[in-house]
């Protein structure tokens, strides 16, 4: 049996006297969509960032792809694809540039990568675009350049945080179907969303993380099993008091 394409153990992160993540303990088995939720400042971009390898946990393991952070992490970085809620990408190059360049960093060959990037282009319907500099790119359209990046070496694993902010329904519903393509032909996706609707779409499996701490983890089918939707989960385990309009006067 191939190693899960995630598996972090008594994962800690500490800033200051807070601990941002605390004793997560999470398994993402290959080939599943999964959800990594919670509210604002519950840990999941600091997850995340310990999972790129930008961040140092303060105690705990992980392990991706069967390989051990931080001692394989060059070996995992080239086996996974990032699309980071920033999107760090060069403003001085074009599109075509630029994937042509992270294609070049994953170890392509020049007319492979140059290939790819004509092609994920088009697939992304940005190919009208090829002279215009990432710097004059609208979000969405940065969104779908770094999503492109993330593809062109064909990973076996996806990290994504909120990969879908800013994108018209247009572009978001083109990037879902290559994903859910990517899932069925096995590759793992690791999602983080605000977008709760289309996580209960989307996604096989579903965590929820709170304070630092995981309070649920569950099959998507499980979840779907009662009245509640996904949204009412979310609410009900991350404690959120419910608020009316007419609790202040002058609304």
């Amino acid at each position: 049996m191939q190693p899960p394409a995630v598996a972090v153990r008594d994962l800690r992160k500490v800033y200051g006297i807070r601990a941002a993540v605390d004793g997560l303990t999470l398994t993402v088995p290959r080939g599943c969509f999964f959800g990594f939720l919670g509210p604002n400042g519950a840990g999941k971009t600091t997850t995340i960032k310990m999972l790129m390898g930008l961040a140092a946990p303060t105690a705990g393991e992980i392990e991706m792809l069967g390989l051990r952070m931080p001692d394989d992490a060059v070996a995992i970085k080239r086996q996974i694809g990032l699309v980071p809620d920033d999107t760090l990408l060069f403003d001085q190059l074009t599109g075509p540039e630029f994937l042509e360049f992270s294609g070049r960093l994953y170890g392509l060959a020049p007319d492979l990568a140059r290939e790819r990037s004509r092609e994920l282009l088009a697939l992304f319907e940005m190919d009208g675009h090829g002279q215009k500099l990432i710097g004059e790119y609208s979000k969405g359209m940065r969104k779908r350049v770094a999503m492109a990046a993330a593809l062109i070496h064909s990973p076996q694993l996806f990290l994504l945080d909120e990969p879908f902010e800013g994108v018209d329904a247009v572009g978001a519903r083109l990037m879902k179907d290559i994903l859910a393509d990517r899932v069925r032909r096995g590759a793992t996706i690791f999602l983080t969303s605000h977008v709760l609707d289309v996580v209960e779409r989307l996604c096989d499996r579903v965590a929820i993380i709170h304070d630092g701490k995981l309070v649920i983890d569950e099959p998507m089918s499980r979840l779907r099993a009662g009245d509640e939707t996904l949204e009412e989960i979310f609410v009900r385990v991350v404690g959120a008091a419910p608020r009316a309009a007419d609790a202040l006067e002058w609304l």
